[in-house]
């Protein structure tokens, strides 16, 4: 690689913007910086088309059960609604 294409990288790549070649030749050092909390921009005649960038961790899975005893349900949650509060989700509050 010449000077000209170093200088040149060296510029896009403190801007995080690099070109499908670029991308590719250096995919590997581009997955290190995305992992390392950085976004990489890959761009194609000098227009952004992608952005790399790191991936959220998963939530914890919920395990079912453990707010046993802590959630009160009311003997009546399921009765019917009186007439005029049912009026006002059917009609806006009308």
């Amino acid at each position: 690689m010449d000077l000209v294409h170093l200088v040149a990288m060296a510029k896009r790549a403190s801007q995080n913007v690099f070109n499908v070649h670029e991308a590719k030749t250096h995919l590997s050092r581009l997955l290190a910086r995305v992992a390392a909390g950085e976004e990489i921009v890959i761009a194609k005649a000098g227009l952004p088309v992608a952005r790399l960038v790191p991936v959220e961790p998963r939530p914890v899975r919920r395990i079912p059960g453990t707010e046993v005893g802590n959630v009160v349900l009311a003997t009546d949650f399921d009765a019917p609604l009186p007439d005029d509060v049912l009026r006002s989700f059917e009609f806006g509050g009308e």
